[in-house]
């Protein structure tokens, strides 16, 4: 009961008193003037702040590397659009450039088509030239490939071989142009490599192509030593202690095969669905090592300058705790657009030189640009996107089941001063860097004056029409 006679104290009089709230700001007569409703702005809040900064700058940084990617290829394809408008004879094929593709290191062959269908194929279709890919989807594919073609080349022009050449659609194709008088382009043609995974197996194949041998090596056979035991003849009694021989099916009693106590013949099962099909063609093995070069000899039919190459960056970064790296990647493929593009142009262009021997230096541009791999010491094309092997899945880097089989990409580049010294690298020089620099000095008008004709195209459209 004294609980409930237990009473907090009545509040006081100022406490109860009701207060009012203030009166809220008069809206902006400008509404009222210009007939719009009362309305009035307020900031978003703190959460809707933060997400449209954060949305924002990302659409904006985005947005900027595009449109930078853009004005950048569009350069490069200035540089070269004049080629596109020359002229050339009906009997001429045109210029056409080899395109060495290998999916990357871990990955699938689909990075590496749209990587040049971004960044190269915009410089060649604008130069109107042709190209043939070749596209590797494992390790060994693009050496294979390359030696291959050198081997029938060499074959071609009469080096003694017993394996004969094997007639295709492209020789029969060829002899059909002989026959019609179309001639071949009688320039620079060239090769653009991409990724340092394909840099490595082309290398290797210029170096099994001219200096291994045309036919497959026979493995060396181990003569078989025949194991000697002791006859045995029908009259020789069996000792107690051993069990009688078995009766052989060929000496079974007629009577026996009659009553079809033999073996019944195995009935056959139906084919599975697919089992037709042909089986995918297995990649040859290498013809010989890298340590087969100094006793090699040269072909007599390699030229003395062969076809000049352009080394493309592929910059491939897989794995979670990456995602820094490769976001800053995704808001900077300007840089990636420039570099390539100046080898393409180069490439368009066949400007090319020797590349870089151990003690010189053939690089005839003045740049400021410094290359973090360079070294007097060693060849120009062992240090060309050697960063890049870095980069590699950790799954790549580490043998397991080798079994003693050459790794193109985990071996270390071994070059033979013969084959060294006759390649050449496309690279620009002073004047299509001038070229570039006037290219990228035009003003280009602004997005907005392509939705409507100018003045000058009205005025020439009326006079035609008059």
């Amino acid at each position: 009961m004294a609980e409930q006679d237990a009473k907090a104290p009545p509040a006081s009089a100022s406490d109860t008193t009701y207060k009012a709230p203030k009166p809220q700001k008069p809206p902006n007569p400008i509404w009222r003037m210009m007939g719009l409703p009362n309305f009035r702005l307020r900031l978003p809040s703190r959460n809707w702040m933060i997400f449209l900064t954060v949305t924002g700058s990302w659409t904006a940084a985005v947005m900027y590397d595009r449109r930078e990617k853009k004005r950048i290829q569009r350069k490069w394809t200035k540089v070269v659009e004049h080629i596109a408008q020359e002229p050339l004879d009906t009997q001429q094929l045109a210029r056409k450039l080899t395109i060495y593709i290998s999916a990357p290191p871990a990955d699938g062959l689909l990075p590496a088509r749209d990587h040049f269908h971004e960044y190269v194929k915009p410089i060649l279709v604008a130069a109107a030239l042709d190209w043939d890919a070749i596209e590797g989807r494992r390790e060994g594919d693009i050496r294979a490939g390359l030696a291959e073609r050198i081997r029938r080349l060499r074959k071609k022009k009469g080096e003694p071989t017993s394996d004969p050449i094997e007639e295709d659609m492209q020789e029969i194709l060829e002899e059909t142009r002989k026959r019609s008088g179309v001639k071949d382009w009688e320039g620079t043609a060239g090769d653009i490599v991409i990724g340092r995974h394909a840099w490595k197996e082309y290398v290797r194949g210029l170096h099994e192509g001219w200096l291994g041998p045309l036919d497959l090596p026979q493995p060396e056979k181990i003569p078989e030593v025949p194991i000697e035991s002791p006859p045995i003849t029908q009259d020789a009694p069996i000792p107690p202690d051993q069990p009688s021989p078995p009766v052989s099916s060929d000496d079974a009693s007629p009577a026996a095969a009659q009553e079809g106590t033999g073996p019944e013949p195995e009935p056959e099962m139906p084919k599975k669905e697919g089992e037709d099909k042909p089986k995918k063609k297995k990649q040859p093995p290498p013809f010989n090592s890298v340590v087969d070069y100094n006793n090699s000899l040269l072909s007599r039919n390699c030229p003395s300058e062969l076809p000049p190459s352009a080394v493309i960056p592929f910059p491939h970064l897989l794995g979670f705790f990456n995602f820094p790296i490769r976001m800053y990647r995704f808001l900077n493929r300007r840089q990636v657009a420039d570099d390539i593009g100046r080898q393409t142009a180069a490439a368009v262009l066949a400007v090319y030189r020797p590349y870089d021997s151990p003690g010189e230096s053939h690089s005839s541009i003045s740049s400021t640009r410094v290359d973090d791999e360079h070294d007097a010491s060693a060849w120009e094309q062992l240090l060309l996107l050697q960063y890049e092997e870095k980069e590699w899945h950790k799954s790549v880097r580490e043998r397991k089941d080798d079994d003693g089989k050459e790794r193109v990409w985990l071996d270390e580049m071994v070059l033979d001063p013969r084959i060294a010294e006759r390649m050449r690298k496309f690279e620009l020089d002073m004047d299509g860097e001038e070229r570039a620099e006037r290219a990228a000095a035009m003003k280009e008008d602004p997005w907005w004056k392509s939705l409507w004709p100018r003045k000058e195209e009205k005025k020439n459209h009326w006079e035609e029409l008059d």
